[in-house]
């Protein structure tokens, strides 16, 4: 070349090194960062796919946080709980010690009294204090509230329900058979016992789902007189007994499957008449063919209960009795229906759920599929019992279930149910933090996990390969300095020829 004007040489050089430059720069920026792509032009494609999982990997880490939230309310919500049990376990001795009237004195008693009293107080204070932030746990904040509750329906509990914001749902129940009473018809032909053996004594066993008991009567006994004796012994038995017409109904308490009527006839004392079973359509009509005569009766003869068959918002119900019961996603209720109810083929708007419970969202995305709810009633002395036996505050001093001078019996029934009530809300809540936020926790735990690895595979930096790009570059830069060195002293060469 004999040109100095311009020099190709150099351009050349200059280019490749300002490449070699921009290759070397951008490994230190990786390696100084750890990431492969620092900007939209690094990669594009994967700069998308990136933030796409950083934003998964974000949504997936508020979720995790979300469920150990839930676990620690759950954890105060079941600490004050174990405390309220805690205290009904003591309730229930004292009833049992003040049941001994003639080993106690008024004044024993009185004591026992102060320390219900004393109890019953602080449940209530447990129910009102127990929170989280500020938001009660136990007082009932976080029940669901309802609206519209059928005549036909006895008693409910909402246990989960979704509801998307401002939302509502109405329960809607189609009996499709009814609940039965375990039954047997015992005829006589006669307002009384007329035995031809008047030296004998007509002896049933009467068994029922409590327990059993012999009876034995003598001729001219009145029905009348029959069914009151058995009917002194149903809380033993769990059979109660009515006349009608020339015989009397043995019935057990409850409906359903698990309650059962069995008669057995140790000596029937030359007494005319049979054991009839009862119409499942009429419980008191006595069902024609299906009888044993005493005097034929080898074994016991039983009758089991039926259980009410229902429908519940489309999904076939889990049964026992009047209790109707579906566990779904979207919404875990139990319904106990009142015997009218039960005993009629009918469809019963039962409630409206307008809005409550406990809502946390357990997912990464805001949506009525992530969220969880979970129902927690108010625990307070006033509501622990129900309807038919009473309720804890009923123990207090002079009220009806005192252990003073009230009825220790009906009290002990309300500790009872007291203490399953709070059993149940226990076991729910335990239910829900080890099946629900626990699994939740560790399948969100392996989400992240997993999706921080293909973030990972897409944007970090491969130390390794980078570093040898790292060298290669800094290779190439030297060789192209050095290149660029001689190609701007190429041009002087052409001085030689002006001598």
């Amino acid at each position: 070349m004999s040109r100095i004007n311009t020099n190709v040489g150099s351009l050349l050089a200059q280019r490749v090194l300002g490449h070699q430059n921009k290759g070397l720069s951008q490994s230190l920026e990786r390696l100084s960062t750890g990431l492969r792509i620092n900007r939209g032009a690094d990669d594009p494609a994967g700069l998308i796919a990136s933030e796409r999982l950083r934003s998964e990997k974000v949504s997936i880490a508020a979720a995790i946080g979300n469920a150990e939230r839930a676990d620690q309310v759950i954890n105060i919500a079941e600490g004050g709980l174990q405390e309220v049990n805690a205290l009904l376990l003591e309730v229930q001795s004292l009833v049992g010690q003040s049941a001994n009237d003639a080993g106690l004195s008024k004044e024993e008693k009185d004591a026992n009294q102060l320390q219900i009293d004393s109890i019953l107080q602080t449940i209530d204070r447990i129910a009102s204090s127990t929170s989280f932030e500020g938001t009660k746990l136990l007082n009932g904040t976080f029940d669901f509230t309802v609206s519209g509750q059928a005549t036909t329906v006895a008693k409910f509990q909402v246990n989960a329900a979704k509801l998307e914001t401002g939302d509502s749902r109405s329960v809607n129940v189609v009996v499709t058979a009814s609940a039965q009473h375990a039954g047997l018809f015992l005829s006589a032909g006669a307002a009384a016992l007329d035995l031809t053996n008047g030296t004998s004594s007509f002896i049933i066993e009467v068994n029922g789902s409590k327990g059993s008991r012999e009876f034995s009567f003598a001729s001219g006994t009145a029905l009348t007189a029959v069914a009151s004796a058995v009917n002194t012994f149903t809380s033993i038995t769990g059979v109660s007994a009515t006349v009608s017409g020339t015989g009397v109904v043995l019935k057990s308490q409850g409906f359903g499957s698990n309650e059962f009527v069995s008669v057995d006839v140790a000596n029937d004392g030359g007494q005319a008449g049979a054991i009839h079973t009862l119409s499942t359509t009429d419980e008191d009509v006595a069902t024609p063919g299906s009888s044993t005569a005493y005097s034929a009766v080898t074994n016991p003869v039983r009758d089991e209960g039926q259980d009410v068959s229902a429908i519940i918002n489309g999904i076939a119900a889990t049964t026992d009795g009047r209790v109707a019961r579906i566990n779904t996603d979207f919404l875990d209720l139990e319904i106990e229906l009142t015997t009218a109810g039960a005993q009629a083929a009918a469809a019963i708007s039962a409630f409206t759920i307008t809005g409550g419970g406990a809502k946390f969202n357990l997912g990464p995305n805001v949506d009525i599929g992530n969220q969880v709810s979970i129902g927690i009633g108010n625990v307070a002395a006033r509501n622990l019992g129900n309807l038919a036996v009473g309720f804890l505050d009923d123990l207090g001093s002079g009220n009806s279930a005192n252990v003073v001078d009230g009825d220790i019996e009906s009290a002990q029934k309300v500790v009872n149910s007291a203490i399953t009530q709070v059993s149940q809300l226990r076991g729910r809540l335990g239910a829900f933090q080890k099946n629900v936020i626990g699994a939740t926790i560790r399948s969100l735990g392996v989400a992240l996990e997993n999706t921080s690895a293909a973030e990972s595979s897409i944007r970090d930096t491969d130390f390794a390969n980078e570093t040898a790009e790292l060298t290669r570059s800094q290779i190439l830069v030297n060789a192209s300095t050095n290149v660029l060195a001689i190609a701007n002293q190429r041009p002087q060469n052409v001085l030689a020829l002006l001598g």
